[in-house]
């Protein structure tokens, strides 16, 4: 097989499964048996997401594998074509989210905590329905609690690779010093 067939059929793959797949995924998938290299199809989709470039759909690889999307910036526009809303997340929804994404795993005792109210167990319901959360085993304390991490189906929803392209956030204990050190260097300037 040629690389120009190869990438047909992997572009016709990526338009026609519901899901990412992984480049090893689509060289088990389409070319079982064949003497296709995992580098050669890797190869092949770096070749096709130069070639959607400029296109109104691009390539993009997420935590799952490589799908098809649209562009970001035409999403507005493009809007108009589903009859459906979006559905609209609760503050405490995606606090209680935020927390999950940047303290996992964490258990729903730590979330109450530093929210400082009880967590719903419809978000938790919700989070999980949407495929975002998963239990991820047992905290070793009395009661044995559930710890909840993200899934591979948060990063893509969110068009990310891994969690380390989430944005950085300063804890409280940083901001708290970073205020200490101004405050003290104001007071020693006076």
């Amino acid at each position: 097989m040629n690389s120009n067939q190869l990438k047909q059929l992997l572009e016709a793959a990526l338009f026609a499964h519901p899901q990412p797949l992984s480049a090893e995924q689509l060289r088990q998938l389409l070319l079982n048996g064949s003497e296709t290299s995992l580098t050669a199809v890797k190869k092949a989709l770096d070749e096709l997401q130069q070639d959607y470039q400029e296109r109104g759909v691009q390539l993009v690889q997420v935590a799952s594998g490589y799908r098809f999307q649209t562009r970001a910036e035409l999403g507005q526009r493009l809007a108009g074509l589903w009859q459906e809303k979006p559905p609209r997340y609760s503050q405490a929804l995606l606090e209680t989210l935020a927390l999950i994404v940047y303290r996992q795993p964490i258990t729903r005792g730590e979330i109450e905590q530093v929210r400082g109210v009880s967590v719903s167990s419809n978000i938790m319901k919700t989070l999980q329905e949407r495929g975002w959360i998963k239990v991820v085993g047992v905290k070793e304390v009395p009661g044995r609690p559930q710890l909840y991490a993200t899934t591979n189906e948060f990063l893509d929803d969110f068009n990310l690779k891994t969690l380390d392209e989430l944005p950085v956030i300063d804890s409280p204990d940083e901001k708290r010093t970073a205020e200490t050190a101004t405050n003290e260097r104001d007071f020693l300037n006076d």
